[in-house]
């Protein structure tokens, strides 16, 4: 008697599924269709909700622009991601949006070289440069929140790190220090291409005129801004000295405006 009783249950089970599918299916009793394919095509509010269908590019295409703007000599592109607008975005939305910059300026670089081995214009070169002031503003941010983890959970930055030194030509600049698996002391290889320190006559000349170099530049440099103020004062009598003053710190604005080169040929009334 249980038997029958579990048979007839059984039965009934396979009916109401038999129904279910034979209620969602739209098509004509001709056309033989998955009651997978006509459960989605009859419930497109529902599936939705928990499935997510996009075409599929695997092909060498990825690499290049849209068609429609071959040819052009200017494409509107919008400005590069700032600071403020990336800390808004969470670590998932950041790392979508890394391969999204990625992918693109992959595409950026392949069609500059297309353009030079045709001899055509690259429109918008200004394009790579805010991809990558983008990827760069990103990996300062995720920088941001990987050192504030790390000094929250262990009092550290999480950083390599590194200590200033001299190259083998005087010039100091920030050595980031990492793991290898020889120790330091036997291992030459390293030595040869980490020599750090200097010494010697040659070092030292080298350094005296290098720092001369940058010294007259930075002389120079003074010297064209003096100038400029001057002009200024000279053909704008009535000129705002403190915006001047503000924009050129370096200036001496009350020296400057008594010399020759502002005052001019003319006599002061």
């Amino acid at each position: 008697m249980a038997a029958f009783i579990k048979a007839v249950q059984t039965r009934t089970s396979i009916n109401g599924i038999t129904k279910l599918f034979t209620n969602l299916s739209l098509t004509p009793p001709s056309v033989i269709e998955s009651p997978k394919r006509a459960f989605l095509r009859s419930t497109p509010a529902l599936h939705c909700a928990f499935i997510h269908f996009t075409s599929e590019r695997r092909d060498l295409m990825e690499f290049f622009d849209d068609p429609k703007n071959w040819g052009k000599n200017e494409i509107r592109v919008g400005r590069s991601w700032k600071k403020d607008e990336l800390r808004l975005k969470s670590n998932s939305d950041l790392h979508k949006l890394w391969f999204v910059l990625l992918k693109e300026r992959n595409m950026l670089m392949t069609m500059e070289e297309a353009c030079k081995d045709a001899n055509e214009i690259f429109p918008n070169p200004e394009r790579l440069d805010k991809v990558q002031d983008s990827m760069s503003n990103l990996e300062s941010i995720v920088r941001e929140r990987n050192r504030a983890y790390h000094l929250l959970e262990t009092g550290e930055t999480g950083e390599r790190p590194g200590k200033l030194v001299y190259n083998c030509l005087g010039l100091r600049f920030y050595y980031q220090m990492g793991q290898h698996s020889i120790p330091k002391f036997v291992n030459t290889k390293w030595y040869k291409t980490h020599m750090f320190g200097y010494g010697g006559y040659a070092t030292r000349k080298f350094l005296r005129l290098y720092r001369e170099k940058l010294w007259n530049n930075k002389r120079r440099a003074r010297t064209r801004n003096k100038n400029h103020v001057a002009m200024l004062i000279r053909k704008f009598p009535n000129l705002d000295l403190e915006a001047v003053k503000e924009q050129f710190p370096d200036v001496d604005i009350e020296k400057t405006k008594a010399s020759k080169r502002a005052i001019g040929h003319t006599v002061p009334v």
